[in-house]
């Protein structure tokens, strides 16, 4: 602004005129924080000035007066239209005489636009960071002081309070006085409501309050001790009001920052405020810890204030946007509403979702509305009905919700698509040294401590004041009690009081003050009993003076005296939290968070195409059967795994080119059983030519957990699961593969376990997993078995370390091939639909690069498709639970009991488990077990944790290709 007032002013058109008019709104942004000297000095000229037509000027020249022409109009040589010219008094005449200054419109709208700016600034819509209040909330609780409406008294109408706002502070409307005051008095506003209402003052569902003819109120106990006390001592300055007729306080001799404690939010011209409530225990204990230790670090105050208490209660989500804003001044708060679930009925196994919490300034009449309306729309499922049945006890709005809905689901719904979830957008801004200022944590308590130190200060000082002169008047009326015949005689031969006085002051050296109150004595009080008062009131004041003193000569003394001052208030006036920190997920709701957790059945083909469908899609059938169709497929293309998982669990798909890649179950569509799929390649980055030829579902990336990966010419490796936490969308190498040969099976394990592996020509080797050598990903790993000429590995296993014992003390001549047999089995599944089980206690463990033990005779024209171990899950009769699904290679699925299935020894050929006259071969086979839960409670031993993550063993899925 000095640099355009002192350059020379150029020739200003109507147009650019109006442009510069519109850039004013653009420089308040940059040039806002004027000092209030500047503020003033612009309304005070402008005040004084009177705006009349005037010509373009092409620099600013002082023009003297022209005499004007009949019908008012102006000297050829006078300005014309397009600049502003101002007439200014010389005070000689009566005001028509003076000189006219031509200014640029421009820079006169700017300056009273920033005089506009300022006034709402201070005056309207900021609070100032000492009191935490804006004037009217000040000037109401004045007003309220003033009529003697303490927390003790009689409520008065709220109307009689408005009033005396209205007509000795606040010049503005009354229904933005009352609006304040109602709002002070609700306790889903402020966390400690300052005003205490009578009457209806609102609701959360937005019901306006009654009109202040019929409200009454007063003021709470908490804001008498905490803005009202000593406000007589000369703590804060007084101002003229409105119309000078009265005075009133600049500020409130705040004890606590209000600021911090109630929050507040405004919006004023160009910048706004929106500060969170706080917990007052919580508030003294950071405030008492920065006067302890002024060098304190952001982290540590949030140790003992670690983030704001909402009067609504809720869940805050995170920390970051808490951090961002006390580092900051700003950020944002993730709210979510607090809810339970609650089962309506055992029976039917129905629920419902109760709300008991709305986030801050959430209008719960709304919230309903919004949840019926995406209800009646279909964009929110599974709700059958809702209702609202708060009362006086507390918020209760139940949701029903249909038979077999996820409430978690649904809840998570509720957080994504309505105000159950809501920010608040912190922006911690206010009135600082006559200026808006955005700040921190930090520093706004500093600020404040530095204005009660003040405020204490002037306290001490008024009283040490006082005290002094108190003491010097006892003092004098002591004097005069120990001479009070002498006083008497002075007082009978003097002539009038002036002389009375005069007299005293000669004869005993007293002072104008204590004459007057010698002669002011009254006869009652001539006694000795009274004199030992004013000698034991002389003595207390002079213990006051000395405390005072001492007082005001350290600022240590000081703040200890505040932070005594603040931890009375935490005992009488603090209350629990209402809003409980969650530091789980900031609140971020992601596509996984609304999608149900439930079982799916994963088909893949061999041309790379992938299908979802429901468990119920294929129903139970005898061994022996023909099986149902999976699908429709494409011309020359076969079934190549059938896979069970859960939607939230991540898929791990391994390429033939030993190449991974990493999806969430529910990423692929679900469809029907008669549908195609969908191509792998639009779910995962697949080259031209690679195969998937193992996919392994994973709940969790336990430390503890790894993948055994098995090539096709017999090479093994073990990878820590860890290393697959984080796989970019383009894939990461899982094993290094040797020209010719290919990955094919990938299994979970742990160094407990063992692993099965059979050749195509039925040799198996049992080994543990813990002599495998734990590799990186980048490796090829050891050779396995060694394979014949033209045998290559056909299946692999794993066997969890809860099932399996010391195999080596059983013999084999000693082993019951009967239907009764215990488990664990091993499943063969041939080529041409044949599968036996075989006891596993039949197999010795040995090290790996071994020929192995035979498992299966096989014919010139069959091969072996699959080897699972099965009885995990047995029924009460000791037998298996698991089921086997087989796929041929024209898609027909059959799925059967693993019971079923004889028992038999290692050389027998087995029994039929599908026909395929015009199937062709089988393609792939996969196990499904029970669910986790039922293998808990049937396999105590069992771990849960180790039942979960063995996705494709001990939990239930098993495959094979």
């Amino acid at each position: 602004m000095n640099s355009l007032s002192s350059s020379p002013t150029p020739s200003i058109s109507p147009s650019m005129s109006l442009s510069a008019t519109l850039r004013v709104s653009s420089f308040l942004r940059h040039n806002l924080f004027l000092a209030p000297s500047r503020a003033s000095a612009l309304r005070r000229n402008v005040s004084h000035l009177r705006f009349l037509s005037s010509s373009p000027s092409r620099r600013t020249v002082h023009h003297p007066v022209k005499a004007r022409r009949g019908g008012g109009q102006e000297d050829d040589s006078g300005p014309g239209n397009g600049s502003l010219m101002a007439v200014v008094k010389d005070g000689t005449g009566d005001g028509r005489d003076g000189r006219v200054l031509p200014f640029e419109l421009h820079k006169e709208a700017m300056d009273s636009y920033m005089a506009y700016a300022l006034s709402v600034l201070l005056g309207r819509a900021l609070p100032d960071v000492r009191d935490g209040l804006k004037p009217v909330h000040r000037r109401i609780l004045y007003a309220m002081h003033e009529l003697g409406l303490s927390s003790r008294k009689p409520f008065k109408k709220c109307a009689r309070v408005v009033g005396e706002v209205l007509g000795k502070f606040h010049p503005h409307g009354d229904n933005a006085v009352y609006d304040s005051m109602v709002r002070m008095a609700q306790d889903f506003s402020l966390r400690f409501p300052l005003i205490q209402g009578h009457g209806n003052f609102g609701s959360i569902d937005a019901d306006p309050p009654a009109a202040m003819r019929y409200t009454e109120c007063r003021l709470e106990a908490l804001t008498e001790a905490i803005l009202l006390a000593d406000l007589e001592q000369d703590t804060v300055d007084f101002v003229p009001n409105f119309d000078n007729s009265q005075k009133e306080p600049s500020l409130l001799p705040a004890r606590l920052p209000t600021l911090l404690l109630n929050g507040s939010s405004g919006i004023a011209v160009g910048m706004a405020t929106n500060i969170p409530p706080h917990n007052l225990g919580e508030l003294v204990d950071v405030l008492c810890a920065l006067i302890r230790n002024p060098e304190a670090s952001l982290q540590e105050l949030l140790e003992y204030m670690p983030g704001p208490d909402f009067p609504t209660g809720g869940l805050i989500m995170g920390n970051l946007g808490i951090l961002a804003a006390y580092r900051t001044g700003r950020g944002r708060i993730v709210v979510r509403g607090k809810a339970d679930i609650e089962l309506l009925d055992s029976k039917t196994k129905r629920s419902a979702v109760i709300i008991k919490e709305v986030p801050y300034q959430t209008n719960k009449s709304s919230l309903v509305e919004k949840i019926a309306e995406l209800v009646e729309s279909k964009t929110l499922e599974g709700i059958n009905d809702i209702r609202d049945e708060s009362d006086r006890s507390g918020m209760r709005v139940v949701i029903e919700l249909k038979r077999g809905a996820d409430p978690s689901i649904v809840l998570n719904n509720l957080y994504r698509l309505t105000a159950l979830q809501s920010s608040f957008n912190c922006n911690m801004v206010g009135i600082l040294d006559g200026q808006p200022k955005q700040m921190g944590l930090k520093e706004l308590l500093q600020a404040f401590l530095e204005f009660r130190c003040s405020v204490v200060e002037r306290r001490a000082r008024y009283k040490l004041s006082q005290a002094q002169d108190r003491r010097h008047i006892v003092e004098g009326i002591v004097v005069g009690l120990d001479n009070l015949d002498r006083v008497i005689d002075i007082i009978k031969d003097a002539k009038g009081n002036a002389a009375a006085s005069a007299g005293l002051k000669e004869e005993f050296n007293l002072s104008d003050k204590q004459a007057d109150a010698v002669l002011d004595i009254s006869l009652r009080r001539l006694n000795l009993l009274e004199r030992k008062k004013f000698v034991d009131e002389s003595a207390s004041l002079m213990e006051q003076i000395s405390k005072l003193t001492e007082l005001l000569s350290s600022q240590k003394n000081i703040l200890q005296l505040i932070e005594q001052e603040a931890l009375e208030l935490k005992n009488k006036f603090s209350s629990p939290r209402r809003s409980i920190l969650d530091d789980s997920d900031g609140g971020l709701l992601e596509d996984i968070d609304i999608i149900p957790n439930e079982e799916m059945l994963l088909a893949f083909s061999e041309k790379g195409y992938v299908k979802r469908m429901k468990p119920s899609t294929f129903n139970l059938q005898n061994r022996g059967t023909i099986g149902k169709s999976v699908g429709k497929l494409r011309v020359n293309d076969a079934m190549s795994d059938f896979i069970v998982c859960r939607s939230h669990d991540h898929v791990l798909y391994f390429s033939d080119r030993g190449i991974v890649y990493s999806a969430y179950a529910y990423k692929i569509p679900e469809s029907s059983r008669t549908a195609a799929g969908t191509p792998l390649i639009q779910i995962i980055s697949l080259s031209e030519g690679e195969r998937i030829t193992s996919i392994v579902p994973v709940s969790e990336f336990a430390e503890d957990q790894f993948l055994v990966m098995l090539t096709v010419n017999g090479y093994i490796k073990k990878v820590s699961l860890n290393y697959f936490s984080a796989i970019r969308s383009t894939g990461i190498i899982a094993i290094q593969l040797v020209p010719g040969d290919e990955l094919k099976w990938v299994r979970c394990c742990t160094n407990d376990d063992l692993v099965a592996m059979a050749s195509q020509n039925g040799m198996v080797i049992l080994s543990s997993c813990d002599i495998i050598r734990a590799l990186s990903r980048n490796t090829r790993g050891a050779i396995a078995m060694r394979l014949k000429e033209a045998d290559k590995m056909a299946s692999m296993d794993i066997i969890p370390a809860p099932r399996h014992t010391d195999l080596d003390k059983t013999a084999e001549d000693s082993i019951s091939y009967d239907k009764g047999g215990s488990g664990p089995w091993l499943l063969f599944i041939s080529e041409n639909g044949y599968g036996k089980r075989v006891p596993l206690s039949s197999f010795k463990q040995s090290p790996l690069n071994r020929v192995g033990l035979i498992g299966y005779k096989f014919s010139s024209e069959d091969r072996l498709v699959a080897v699972f171990v099965v009885g995990f899950s047995l029924t009460e009769d000791g037998e298996s639970d698991e089921q086997v699904v087989l796929v041929s290679q024209s898609g027909t699925v059959n799925r059967i009991k693993v019971r079923d299935i004889s028992i038999q020894s290692r050389y027998a050929r087995g029994v039929i488990l599908m026909r395929l006259e015009h199937a062709g071969k089988i393609q792939s086979a996969s196990l499904i077990s029970a669910s986790a839960e039922e293998a808990a409670e049937l396999l105590p031993g069992m771990q849960s944790e180790e039942a979960t993550t063995n996705a494709g063993t001990a939990e239930g899925i098993s495959m094979a290709s």
